[in-house]
Protein backbone atom coordinates (compact mmCIF):
# COMPACT_ATOMS: atom_id res chain seq x y z
CA UNK A 1 0.00 0.00 0.00
CA UNK A 2 3.12 2.21 0.38
CA UNK A 3 4.37 2.06 -2.80
CA UNK A 4 0.39 2.79 -4.03
CA UNK A 5 0.24 6.10 -2.27
CA UNK A 6 3.33 6.96 -3.03
CA UNK A 7 2.80 6.55 -7.16
CA UNK A 8 -0.73 8.14 -6.60
CA UNK A 9 1.15 11.14 -4.47
CA UNK A 10 3.60 11.40 -7.54
CA UNK A 11 1.19 11.82 -9.97
CA UNK A 12 -1.20 14.25 -8.02
CA UNK A 13 1.99 16.49 -7.73
CA UNK A 14 2.54 16.54 -11.25
CA UNK A 15 -1.25 17.77 -12.11
CA UNK A 16 -0.71 19.99 -10.08
CA UNK A 17 2.69 21.37 -11.41
CA UNK A 18 1.09 21.21 -14.93
CA UNK A 19 -2.32 23.12 -13.57
CA UNK A 20 0.48 25.80 -12.40
CA UNK A 21 2.41 25.95 -16.04
CA UNK A 22 1.90 29.71 -17.39
CA UNK A 23 -0.55 29.52 -20.37
CA UNK A 24 -2.35 26.16 -18.82
CA UNK A 25 -5.60 27.73 -18.87
CA UNK A 26 -5.53 29.23 -21.83
CA UNK A 27 -4.69 25.69 -23.58
CA UNK A 28 -7.67 24.36 -21.60
CA UNK A 29 -9.91 27.03 -22.83
CA UNK A 30 -9.02 25.76 -26.54
CA UNK A 31 -8.80 22.36 -25.98
CA UNK A 32 -12.90 23.23 -24.83
CA UNK A 33 -13.53 24.92 -27.99
CA UNK A 34 -11.91 22.36 -30.12
CA UNK A 35 -13.93 19.90 -28.39
CA UNK A 36 -17.39 21.84 -28.91
CA UNK A 37 -16.46 22.67 -32.85
CA UNK A 38 -15.54 18.93 -33.41
CA UNK A 39 -18.09 17.34 -31.81
CA UNK A 40 -21.00 19.88 -33.80
CA UNK A 41 -19.22 18.93 -37.04
CA UNK A 42 -19.18 15.04 -36.35
CA UNK A 43 -22.92 15.45 -35.25
CA UNK A 44 -23.77 17.11 -38.68
CA UNK A 45 -21.29 14.12 -40.85
CA UNK A 46 -23.71 11.31 -38.92
CA UNK A 47 -26.65 13.10 -40.03
CA UNK A 48 -25.53 12.87 -43.80
CA UNK A 49 -23.99 9.67 -43.28
CA UNK A 50 -27.04 7.46 -41.55
CA UNK A 51 -29.13 8.37 -44.56
CA UNK A 52 -26.24 6.60 -47.19
CA UNK A 53 -27.46 2.94 -47.63
CA UNK A 54 -25.09 1.72 -49.90
CA UNK A 55 -22.90 -1.53 -49.69
CA UNK A 56 -19.36 -3.05 -50.51
CA UNK A 57 -16.51 -1.01 -50.17
CA UNK A 58 -18.15 2.41 -50.19
CA UNK A 59 -20.43 0.94 -47.02
CA UNK A 60 -17.44 0.31 -45.56
CA UNK A 61 -15.77 3.38 -46.01
CA UNK A 62 -19.11 5.46 -45.15
CA UNK A 63 -18.99 3.47 -41.64
CA UNK A 64 -14.91 4.26 -41.50
CA UNK A 65 -15.57 7.62 -41.71
CA UNK A 66 -18.35 7.68 -38.91
CA UNK A 67 -16.09 6.15 -36.53
CA UNK A 68 -12.77 8.02 -37.31
CA UNK A 69 -14.02 11.59 -38.25
CA UNK A 70 -14.31 12.99 -34.58
CA UNK A 71 -11.20 11.86 -33.32
CA UNK A 72 -9.47 13.01 -36.61
CA UNK A 73 -10.98 16.23 -36.34
CA UNK A 74 -10.36 16.57 -33.10
CA UNK A 75 -6.58 15.76 -33.82
CA UNK A 76 -5.94 17.65 -36.41
CA UNK A 77 -7.24 20.85 -34.75
CA UNK A 78 -4.87 19.81 -31.95
CA UNK A 79 -2.20 19.64 -34.22
CA UNK A 80 -2.95 23.27 -35.86
CA UNK A 81 -3.41 24.77 -32.14
CA UNK A 82 -0.07 23.40 -31.08
CA UNK A 83 2.02 24.75 -34.13
CA UNK A 84 0.20 27.87 -33.62
CA UNK A 85 1.03 28.37 -29.71
CA UNK A 86 5.03 27.21 -30.91
CA UNK A 87 4.79 29.60 -33.51
CA UNK A 88 4.40 32.80 -30.68
CA UNK A 89 6.02 31.31 -28.26
CA UNK A 90 3.43 29.88 -26.04
CA UNK A 91 3.11 27.31 -23.72
CA UNK A 92 1.49 24.24 -25.38
CA UNK A 93 2.45 21.50 -23.27
CA UNK A 94 -1.46 19.91 -22.46
CA UNK A 95 -2.20 20.43 -26.27
CA UNK A 96 1.20 18.05 -26.50
CA UNK A 97 0.44 16.00 -24.24
CA UNK A 98 -3.42 14.94 -25.35
CA UNK A 99 -2.10 14.75 -29.39
CA UNK A 100 -0.81 11.54 -29.27
CA UNK A 101 -3.95 10.42 -27.08
CA UNK A 102 -6.41 11.24 -29.75
CA UNK A 103 -4.56 10.58 -33.00
CA UNK A 104 -4.26 6.46 -30.96
CA UNK A 105 -8.08 6.80 -30.21
CA UNK A 106 -8.69 7.37 -33.99
CA UNK A 107 -6.32 4.26 -35.02
CA UNK A 108 -7.66 2.06 -32.49
CA UNK A 109 -11.38 2.67 -33.80
CA UNK A 110 -10.54 2.06 -37.15
CA UNK A 111 -8.32 -0.88 -36.90
CA UNK A 112 -10.78 -2.41 -34.72
CA UNK A 113 -13.67 -1.96 -37.52
CA UNK A 114 -11.38 -3.35 -40.19
CA UNK A 115 -10.08 -6.58 -37.91
CA UNK A 116 -14.12 -7.16 -37.66
CA UNK A 117 -15.26 -6.69 -40.79
CA UNK A 118 -11.87 -9.00 -41.65
CA UNK A 119 -11.81 -11.61 -39.23
CA UNK A 120 -16.01 -11.92 -37.24
CA UNK A 121 -18.63 -10.48 -38.34
CA UNK A 122 -21.29 -11.16 -35.70
CA UNK A 123 -23.49 -8.99 -32.94
CA UNK A 124 -21.14 -9.95 -30.33
CA UNK A 125 -18.36 -9.03 -31.91
CA UNK A 126 -19.62 -6.01 -32.91
CA UNK A 127 -21.10 -5.19 -29.33
CA UNK A 128 -17.52 -5.66 -27.86
CA UNK A 129 -16.03 -3.07 -30.36
CA UNK A 130 -16.79 0.19 -28.38
CA UNK A 131 -15.42 -1.90 -24.97
CA UNK A 132 -12.26 -3.39 -26.50
CA UNK A 133 -11.89 0.28 -28.17
CA UNK A 134 -11.46 1.58 -24.78
CA UNK A 135 -9.71 -1.02 -23.29
CA UNK A 136 -6.81 -0.49 -25.97
CA UNK A 137 -7.37 3.52 -25.73
CA UNK A 138 -6.32 3.25 -22.04
CA UNK A 139 -3.85 1.18 -21.86
CA UNK A 140 -2.38 3.87 -24.37
CA UNK A 141 -2.95 6.45 -22.56
CA UNK A 142 -1.14 5.04 -19.49
CA UNK A 143 1.50 4.22 -21.23
CA UNK A 144 1.91 7.76 -22.81
CA UNK A 145 1.45 9.49 -19.00
CA UNK A 146 3.94 6.37 -17.53
CA UNK A 147 1.62 5.48 -15.62
CA UNK A 148 1.67 1.27 -17.02
CA UNK A 149 4.70 0.08 -15.71
CA UNK A 150 3.85 0.96 -12.08
CA UNK A 151 0.55 -0.56 -12.33
CA UNK A 152 2.09 -3.69 -14.33
CA UNK A 153 3.93 -3.80 -10.85
CA UNK A 154 1.13 -3.54 -8.74
CA UNK A 155 -1.13 -6.11 -10.32
CA UNK A 156 1.94 -8.10 -10.22
CA UNK A 157 2.44 -8.04 -6.93
CA UNK A 158 -1.33 -9.10 -6.01
CA UNK A 159 -0.93 -12.91 -6.50
CA UNK A 160 -1.20 -16.09 -4.71
CA UNK A 161 0.48 -19.72 -5.08
CA UNK A 162 -0.53 -22.94 -5.67
CA UNK A 163 1.90 -25.55 -5.42
CA UNK A 164 5.01 -24.62 -7.59
CA UNK A 165 2.55 -22.44 -9.80
CA UNK A 166 2.40 -18.28 -8.40
CA UNK A 167 -0.66 -17.17 -10.41
CA UNK A 168 -0.80 -12.84 -10.28
CA UNK A 169 -3.44 -10.56 -11.56
CA UNK A 170 -1.35 -9.16 -14.50
CA UNK A 171 -0.85 -13.14 -15.30
CA UNK A 172 -4.68 -13.51 -15.25
CA UNK A 173 -5.18 -10.61 -17.09
CA UNK A 174 -2.63 -11.57 -19.70
CA UNK A 175 -4.04 -15.07 -20.05
CA UNK A 176 -7.17 -13.84 -20.33
CA UNK A 177 -6.45 -10.97 -23.10
CA UNK A 178 -4.01 -13.76 -24.96
CA UNK A 179 -6.65 -16.21 -24.94
CA UNK A 180 -9.38 -13.62 -26.87
CA UNK A 181 -6.46 -13.16 -29.05
CA UNK A 182 -6.25 -16.63 -29.69
CA UNK A 183 -10.00 -17.59 -29.88
CA UNK A 184 -10.41 -14.62 -32.31
CA UNK A 185 -7.78 -15.92 -34.56
CA UNK A 186 -9.13 -19.62 -34.27
CA UNK A 187 -12.69 -18.29 -35.11
CA UNK A 188 -11.11 -16.84 -38.03
CA UNK A 189 -9.84 -19.55 -39.27
CA UNK A 190 -12.07 -22.08 -38.90
CA UNK A 191 -14.48 -19.51 -40.90
CA UNK A 192 -11.77 -19.34 -44.23
CA UNK A 193 -11.86 -23.72 -43.38
CA UNK A 194 -15.54 -23.90 -43.91
CA UNK A 195 -15.73 -21.34 -46.83
CA UNK A 196 -13.20 -23.29 -48.71
CA UNK A 197 -15.04 -26.46 -47.91
CA UNK A 198 -18.47 -25.08 -49.05
CA UNK A 199 -16.18 -24.90 -52.70
CA UNK A 200 -15.53 -28.18 -52.76
CA UNK A 201 -18.27 -30.08 -55.01
CA UNK A 202 -17.63 -33.30 -54.05
CA UNK A 203 -17.67 -33.02 -50.49
CA UNK A 204 -21.58 -33.62 -49.31
CA UNK A 205 -23.62 -31.30 -46.93
CA UNK A 206 -23.09 -33.66 -44.18
CA UNK A 207 -19.13 -34.28 -44.92
CA UNK A 208 -18.90 -30.63 -44.49
CA UNK A 209 -20.59 -29.66 -41.10
CA UNK A 210 -18.43 -32.72 -39.79
CA UNK A 211 -14.94 -31.46 -41.08
CA UNK A 212 -16.34 -27.56 -39.62
CA UNK A 213 -16.81 -28.70 -36.52
CA UNK A 214 -13.65 -30.70 -36.07
CA UNK A 215 -11.93 -27.82 -37.55
CA UNK A 216 -13.35 -25.38 -35.16
CA UNK A 217 -13.04 -28.11 -32.11
CA UNK A 218 -9.43 -28.34 -32.62
CA UNK A 219 -8.14 -25.29 -33.48
CA UNK A 220 -10.02 -23.99 -30.16
CA UNK A 221 -8.15 -26.42 -28.49
CA UNK A 222 -4.26 -25.31 -30.14
CA UNK A 223 -6.07 -21.67 -28.97
CA UNK A 224 -6.37 -22.60 -25.88
CA UNK A 225 -2.88 -24.39 -25.52
CA UNK A 226 -1.27 -21.92 -27.05
CA UNK A 227 -2.53 -19.18 -24.66
CA UNK A 228 -1.78 -21.30 -21.39
CA UNK A 229 1.93 -21.57 -22.83
CA UNK A 230 2.36 -17.54 -23.63
CA UNK A 231 1.56 -16.76 -19.78
CA UNK A 232 4.22 -19.26 -18.44
CA UNK A 233 1.67 -22.02 -17.56
CA UNK A 234 3.20 -25.51 -17.30
CA UNK A 235 1.15 -28.09 -19.30
CA UNK A 236 2.14 -30.58 -16.92
CA UNK A 237 0.95 -29.60 -13.76
CA UNK A 238 -2.64 -29.70 -15.42
CA UNK A 239 -3.09 -33.69 -15.57
CA UNK A 240 -4.91 -34.10 -12.62
CA UNK A 241 -6.87 -31.42 -13.96
CA UNK A 242 -7.26 -33.12 -16.84
CA UNK A 243 -7.76 -36.47 -14.86
CA UNK A 244 -10.67 -35.17 -13.10
CA UNK A 245 -12.02 -33.43 -15.95
CA UNK A 246 -12.39 -36.67 -17.84
CA UNK A 247 -14.68 -38.07 -14.25
CA UNK A 248 -16.84 -35.48 -14.33
CA UNK A 249 -17.41 -36.04 -18.15
CA UNK A 250 -17.94 -39.83 -17.18
CA UNK A 251 -20.37 -39.08 -14.63
CA UNK A 252 -22.00 -35.57 -14.81
CA UNK A 253 -21.98 -34.57 -18.29
CA UNK A 254 -22.38 -38.18 -20.09
CA UNK A 255 -25.51 -37.17 -22.14
CA UNK A 256 -23.72 -33.59 -23.63
CA UNK A 257 -20.60 -35.63 -24.07
CA UNK A 258 -22.64 -38.79 -25.92
CA UNK A 259 -24.79 -35.73 -27.88
CA UNK A 260 -21.17 -34.33 -28.82
CA UNK A 261 -20.19 -37.61 -29.84
CA UNK A 262 -23.13 -38.85 -32.16
CA UNK A 263 -23.16 -35.23 -33.69
CA UNK A 264 -19.65 -36.43 -35.09
CA UNK A 265 -21.13 -39.80 -35.89
CA UNK A 266 -24.12 -38.56 -38.19
CA UNK A 267 -21.88 -36.39 -40.10
CA UNK A 268 -19.36 -39.03 -40.91
CA UNK A 269 -21.99 -41.81 -41.41
CA UNK A 270 -23.74 -39.54 -43.54
CA UNK A 271 -27.19 -41.18 -42.35
CA UNK A 272 -28.62 -38.06 -41.63
CA UNK A 273 -28.09 -34.90 -44.04
CA UNK A 274 -28.77 -31.06 -44.04
CA UNK A 275 -32.09 -31.17 -46.04
CA UNK A 276 -33.33 -34.66 -45.34
CA UNK A 277 -36.86 -35.40 -44.89
CA UNK A 278 -37.11 -37.54 -41.74
CA UNK A 279 -39.40 -38.71 -38.81
CA UNK A 280 -38.33 -39.29 -35.44
CA UNK A 281 -41.12 -40.45 -32.96
CA UNK A 282 -44.45 -38.22 -34.23
CA UNK A 283 -42.26 -35.38 -35.49
CA UNK A 284 -41.84 -34.88 -39.20
CA UNK A 285 -39.65 -32.29 -41.31
CA UNK A 286 -36.75 -31.87 -42.97
CA UNK A 287 -33.26 -31.25 -40.95
CA UNK A 288 -32.83 -27.31 -40.97
CA UNK A 289 -29.25 -27.10 -39.35
CA UNK A 290 -26.84 -29.85 -37.79
CA UNK A 291 -24.75 -28.43 -34.54
CA UNK A 292 -23.08 -29.78 -32.44
CA UNK A 293 -25.31 -31.13 -29.64
CA UNK A 294 -28.86 -31.35 -31.74
CA UNK A 295 -30.51 -31.22 -34.91
CA UNK A 296 -33.07 -28.57 -35.54
CA UNK A 297 -35.86 -30.52 -37.16
CA UNK A 298 -38.72 -27.85 -39.23
CA UNK A 299 -41.62 -28.74 -40.15
CA UNK A 300 -44.81 -27.83 -42.09
CA UNK A 301 -46.21 -25.78 -39.47
CA UNK A 302 -42.60 -23.75 -39.68
CA UNK A 303 -41.99 -25.39 -36.21
CA UNK A 304 -38.44 -26.05 -34.95
CA UNK A 305 -37.90 -28.98 -33.22
CA UNK A 306 -34.49 -29.36 -31.43
CA UNK A 307 -33.82 -32.99 -31.06
CA UNK A 308 -30.90 -34.94 -29.18
CA UNK A 309 -28.14 -36.19 -31.54
CA UNK A 310 -28.45 -39.10 -29.07
CA UNK A 311 -31.91 -39.72 -30.40
CA UNK A 312 -30.94 -39.51 -33.92
CA UNK A 313 -27.92 -42.32 -32.87
CA UNK A 314 -30.18 -44.64 -30.63
CA UNK A 315 -33.69 -44.45 -31.58
CA UNK A 316 -35.40 -45.57 -34.74
CA UNK A 317 -35.16 -42.78 -37.24
CA UNK A 318 -37.41 -43.10 -40.98
CA UNK A 319 -35.08 -40.71 -43.15
CA UNK A 320 -37.46 -40.42 -46.34
CA UNK A 321 -34.68 -39.08 -48.77
CA UNK A 322 -32.01 -41.28 -47.24
CA UNK A 323 -31.02 -43.42 -50.79
CA UNK A 324 -33.69 -41.64 -52.97
CA UNK A 325 -35.78 -38.63 -52.68
CA UNK A 326 -38.87 -40.34 -54.32
CA UNK A 327 -41.82 -41.01 -51.80
CA UNK A 328 -45.18 -43.12 -52.53
CA UNK A 329 -48.42 -41.79 -52.04
CA UNK A 330 -51.05 -44.04 -51.21
CA UNK A 331 -54.81 -42.62 -51.60
CA UNK A 332 -57.80 -45.23 -50.50
CA UNK A 333 -61.55 -44.94 -52.06
CA UNK A 334 -63.92 -47.37 -51.59
CA UNK A 335 -66.64 -47.80 -54.21
CA UNK A 336 -70.80 -49.80 -54.37
CA UNK A 337 -70.75 -53.17 -54.75
CA UNK A 338 -73.01 -52.27 -57.61
CA UNK A 339 -70.49 -50.30 -59.47
CA UNK A 340 -67.57 -51.34 -61.85
CA UNK A 341 -64.62 -51.44 -59.95
CA UNK A 342 -62.68 -51.91 -63.75
CA UNK A 343 -64.41 -48.35 -64.64
CA UNK A 344 -63.93 -46.85 -61.52
CA UNK A 345 -59.69 -47.93 -61.35
CA UNK A 346 -59.52 -46.22 -65.10
CA UNK A 347 -61.25 -43.16 -63.45
CA UNK A 348 -58.66 -43.07 -60.60
CA UNK A 349 -55.92 -43.45 -62.44
CA UNK A 350 -57.03 -40.77 -65.21
CA UNK A 351 -57.15 -38.57 -62.11
CA UNK A 352 -54.01 -39.35 -60.94
CA UNK A 353 -51.97 -36.30 -62.77
CA UNK A 354 -54.40 -33.83 -60.98
CA UNK A 355 -51.23 -32.59 -59.25
CA UNK A 356 -48.00 -30.82 -61.07
CA UNK A 357 -46.41 -32.77 -58.64
CA UNK A 358 -47.04 -36.40 -59.35
CA UNK A 359 -43.95 -37.86 -61.21
CA UNK A 360 -44.42 -40.16 -64.46
CA UNK A 361 -42.02 -42.27 -63.60
CA UNK A 362 -42.58 -44.61 -61.49
CA UNK A 363 -46.01 -44.55 -63.17
CA UNK A 364 -49.16 -44.08 -60.76
CA UNK A 365 -51.33 -47.53 -60.47
CA UNK A 366 -54.49 -48.30 -58.86
CA UNK A 367 -54.94 -51.88 -57.00
CA UNK A 368 -58.27 -53.69 -55.26
CA UNK A 369 -57.71 -54.56 -52.22
CA UNK A 370 -60.37 -55.72 -50.26
CA UNK A 371 -64.02 -56.24 -50.27
CA UNK A 372 -65.07 -54.79 -47.18
CA UNK A 373 -68.37 -54.16 -45.18
CA UNK A 374 -69.70 -51.32 -46.98
CA UNK A 375 -67.75 -51.67 -50.66
CA UNK A 376 -64.86 -52.24 -52.70
CA UNK A 377 -61.82 -50.68 -51.16
CA UNK A 378 -59.59 -49.31 -53.86
CA UNK A 379 -55.52 -47.89 -54.10
CA UNK A 380 -54.34 -45.02 -56.03
CA UNK A 381 -50.59 -45.06 -56.04
CA UNK A 382 -48.68 -41.77 -56.88
CA UNK A 383 -45.03 -40.89 -56.16
CA UNK A 384 -43.66 -37.32 -55.60
CA UNK A 385 -40.24 -36.53 -55.27
CA UNK A 386 -40.49 -33.41 -53.15
CA UNK A 387 -41.72 -34.67 -49.93
CA UNK A 388 -40.54 -31.52 -47.90
CA UNK A 389 -43.64 -29.54 -49.36
CA UNK A 390 -46.04 -31.87 -47.34
CA UNK A 391 -48.08 -34.41 -49.18
CA UNK A 392 -51.37 -32.51 -48.12
CA UNK A 393 -51.74 -30.52 -50.98
CA UNK A 394 -50.86 -33.32 -53.59
CA UNK A 395 -54.18 -35.54 -51.96
CA UNK A 396 -56.67 -33.03 -51.83
CA UNK A 397 -56.39 -32.01 -55.18
CA UNK A 398 -56.47 -35.77 -56.37
CA UNK A 399 -59.06 -36.53 -53.99
CA UNK A 400 -61.43 -33.91 -55.58
CA UNK A 401 -60.65 -34.70 -59.12
CA UNK A 402 -61.39 -38.05 -58.27
CA UNK A 403 -65.06 -36.55 -56.48
CA UNK A 404 -66.02 -35.05 -59.80
CA UNK A 405 -64.93 -37.83 -61.71
CA UNK A 406 -67.12 -40.38 -60.18
CA UNK A 407 -69.80 -37.92 -59.78
CA UNK A 408 -70.18 -37.35 -63.63
CA UNK A 409 -69.79 -40.75 -64.12
CA UNK A 410 -72.19 -42.30 -61.92
CA UNK A 411 -69.87 -44.37 -59.44
CA UNK A 412 -71.11 -44.01 -56.02
CA UNK A 413 -69.67 -43.89 -52.23
CA UNK A 414 -70.75 -46.08 -50.49
CA UNK A 415 -71.49 -44.87 -46.20
CA UNK A 416 -71.95 -47.44 -43.82
CA UNK A 417 -75.41 -49.20 -43.32
CA UNK A 418 -77.07 -51.39 -40.82
CA UNK A 419 -80.26 -53.34 -41.18
CA UNK A 420 -82.39 -53.84 -37.58
CA UNK A 421 -84.83 -57.05 -37.37
CA UNK A 422 -87.33 -56.58 -34.76
CA UNK A 423 -88.40 -60.47 -34.33
CA UNK A 424 -91.01 -59.77 -32.18
CA UNK A 425 -92.66 -56.97 -29.79
CA UNK A 426 -93.28 -56.60 -25.94
CA UNK A 427 -96.73 -57.57 -24.87
CA UNK A 428 -98.50 -54.26 -23.45
CA UNK A 429 -99.33 -54.91 -19.64
CA UNK A 430 -103.27 -54.58 -18.88
CA UNK A 431 -104.43 -53.77 -15.56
Amino acid sequence: MDWLNHQLNAAARWVIHLCVQPGFWLQLAVILVIFVIAALLNSMLQRRLSQDHSSGLRHMAVRSSQRIFFPSVLAMALLVAAESFDMYKLPAQVLKFLLPIVFALAIIRLSLYVLRKVFLSSPLVKAMEPMLATGIWFVVVLHLTGLLEPLHQLLDKLAITLGTTRISLWMTLQFVLVVLLAFTVALWLSSLANQRLKQIQHFSPSMQVGFGKFTKVFLLTIAFLIALSAVGINLSSLAIFGGALGVGLGFGLQKITSNFISGFILVMDRSVKPGDNITVGENFGWVEQMNSRYVVLRNRQGIDTLIPNENLITGEVINWSYADPNVRLEIDVQISYQDDPEQAMQLMLDCAFASARVLHTPEPSVRLLQFADSGMKLQLRVWIADMENGSGSVRSEINLAIWRSFKANGVTMPFPQREITIKSAPTASRD
